[in-house]
């Protein structure tokens, strides 16, 4: 998604790194937690973390490049599928955990950071 929103020429907008940020933040203290408890050293987890950074940065290269001429059906597609696949791995991972993890207080952060996102994307608008 970060590729697809250079495509308008305007940069990539506080939004979109704010909603990545904040998507992703779970999501990797919840991975950071499993690999102390699994005894991976520090060096292994920012080595790990580095080349997701890496990695990411490349897929934005590679989407801004192959979608630059593609039709705004396309581009809409490709954002529902980002929109999907946060939604499946927040039912399929961050979900089941936090509801373990903090029972009484899962559905609460969870409102909160959808309450987020909307406030967010009336940001942007």
């Amino acid at each position: 998604m970060i590729g697809v929103s250079l495509l308008d020429g305007t940069g990539v907008s506080l939004v979109t790194v704010a909603a990545v940020f904040l998507s992703n933040l779970p999501e990797g203290l919840s991975s950071v937690a499993g690999m102390k408890r699994a005894g991976r050293s520090a060096g292994y987890v920012f080595g790990v973390w580095g080349a997701i950074a890496l990695a990411s940065g490349a897929a934005a290269m590679l989407g801004h490049a192959a979608l630059a001429d593609a039709p705004a059906e396309a581009i809409a597609a490709v954002t529902a599928v980002a929109a999907g696949a946060i939604l499946a791995m927040l039912v399929d991972t961050m979900i089941p955990e936090a509801a373990e993890e903090a029972h009484e207080a899962s559905g609460l952060i969870a409102v909160a950071g959808f309450l987020a996102a909307f406030l967010l994307s009336k940001l942007a608008g």
